[in-house]
């Protein structure tokens, strides 16, 4: 029993291998004792020895490379999250990030948003880009639905919006931070190539953003922290910010936005309140 529980991604290739149907790959369905793929058959779709193979199911085969993995998990068909789980147990890491792009979220994070009716809240990716926000934060930040896709971009709004620029209590502080964190968040999501298209383009437009990016700093959204903006409506407002993950997407956090403030809170909501009249108001 001993020896079962030590084999742990012997058992786990063995059972993936099991469920995957012979005839979707193109494989005779005659003379086949068990369920699934033989190991030879996976074998011949990673691109490996079939004897070193069946070594690695039976724990003889020694610890395999990340790229020898890579095939084996695109042979069976392993999701992104069974991916990481075979690396986990191979190598005692996940595998390196590979960035997706995106252009939205799920109804049930858009639900998750909009639940927090006094925090604005915004979901971005790792190049920056916000692709889901609340209505506090359209009201309070910014109204990205006015905006095209490539201009919802936080270092674009940042560094090349003058209105975005003067809200802030103190810019250089603030610019400074987001540059830094979209270092970190690039470099994690392994999303390095594709903020260089963003990082010449700004480099192009903003000597300040241009020496910024040559400090090479590196900073955490998670260590929080409170963002003071002038308001057009609600003056100077206090809000204390935080980043979350969105499980199983390294690409993508959720940024929430607090009145810091029993004071701030309530000039929020009255502006809410307000802004939901007018539209009230102004239905037939």
């Amino acid at each position: 029993m001993a020896a079962t529980h030590e084999n742990l991604l012997g058992i786990y290739l063995r059972d993936r291998r099991t469920k995957l149907d012979p005839a979707a790959f193109g494989f005779p369905l005659t003379r086949r004792r068990t369920p699934g793929l033989r190991r030879e058959e996976v074998a011949q779709r990673a691109n490996v020895s079939a004897t070193w193979y069946t070594w690695l199911e039976q724990g003889r085969g020694g610890a395999p490379s990340a790229d020898v993995l890579e095939r084996i998990s695109r042979a069976l068909m392993l999701t992104d999250v069974e991916r990481e789980h075979l690396f986990l147990l191979a190598l005692g890491r996940p595998p390196e990030v590979r960035y997706q792009a995106v252009e939205g979220v799920t109804p049930r994070l858009q639900r998750v948003l909009d639940a927090m009716t006094l925090s604005p809240a915004v979901v971005k990716t790792a190049t920056w880009d916000i692709v889901a926000w609340n209505r506090a934060a359209a009201i309070v930040l910014t109204d990205y639905a006015q905006l095209a896709p490539p201009q919802r971009n936080v270092l674009r709004l940042m560094f090349l919006d003058p209105r975005v620029r003067a809200a802030q209590l103190d810019w250089e502080h603030v610019a400074s931070f987001v540059v830094a964190v979209l270092r970190a968040d690039a470099a994690r999501a392994g999303a390095s190539k594709a903020i260089a298209a963003i990082v010449d383009e700004l480099s192009r437009l903003s000597p300040e953003f241009a020496a910024m990016w040559r400090d090479n700093d590196v900073r955490s959204y998670d260590e929080g922290g409170t963002k003071h903006l002038h308001h057009a409506q609600l003056g100077l407002i206090a809000l204390e910010f935080s980043a979350f993950a969105v499980d199983g997407r390294p690409d993508l956090s959720m940024i929430i936005y607090n009145p810091a403030t029993p004071d701030d809170a309530e000039r929020i909501r009255a502006l809410i309140e307000a802004r939901a009249a007018q539209i009230d108001g102004g239905r037939p």
